[in-house]
């Protein structure tokens, strides 16, 4: 703390004391009564804090997760309130979530999703090397028998297990390129085959 922090929270206090003494000495008669009525406003206070600060939050729980439209041979992936794109696909018969990432090469699974499938992440040869707007991350190849977008089934599907801490699995471009048209018009990511 400087100088300048220093005097201003001295400042502080003081008004905050002179406040204090002022508040007690007019309210001495309904001191229980005055103090009862501050705190319900200090409340009142912190829970328009708590509303604001947790806003986008309590929004995505009541409107809950945007639903993907399959029809024969299109898949329309709404924008999430983060603005990102995200895709429930069924791997080898366990659903994934995955982070819809065009700037991805690969189908990279996090350590938690690798362990869902079954995926011994400790016995994996991590020889490969994969960039990311965090640096430098080794990976390790997997072949997924099984992958399922609505109605869209691809076999053998290589993927690599990051050996990093990832909060989502990326579906990246390798997978992507098997649809013939990918577009994002008005908020919806559309797969077309």
């Amino acid at each position: 703390m400087d100088t300048d922090d220093t005097a201003r929270l001295i400042y502080m206090s003081l008004l905050g004391a002179a406040l204090l003494f002022w508040f007690v000495t007019h309210n001495r008669a309904s001191l229980g009564k005055s103090v009862q009525m501050a705190l319900a406003w200090v409340f009142i206070f912190i829970g328009v804090i708590a509303v604001v600060g947790l806003w986008e939050d309590i929004r995505g729980t009541v409107n809950g997760t945007p639903r993907i439209s399959v029809s024969e041979n299109r898949i329309e992936i709404p924008r999430s309130p983060d603005g990102h794109y995200y895709a429930t696909l069924i791997v080898d018969g366990q659903p994934l979530r995955f982070l819809v990432d065009t700037g991805a090469s690969q189908v990279v699974l996090s350590h938690s999703d690798a362990d869902r499938l079954g995926i011994d992440t400790g016995a994996l040869n991590y020889f490969g090397r994969a960039y990311t707007a965090n640096g430098e991350v080794r990976t390790a190849p997997v072949k997924l028998d099984q992958v399922q977008l609505g109605g869209f089934a691809d076999q053998n599907i290589t993927a690599w297990v990051n050996q990093g801490e990832m909060s989502e699995s990326l579906l990246g471009m390798e997978y992507l390129q098997r649809f013939s048209r990918i577009e994002i018009a008005d908020g919806r990511l559309i797969l077309s085959r």
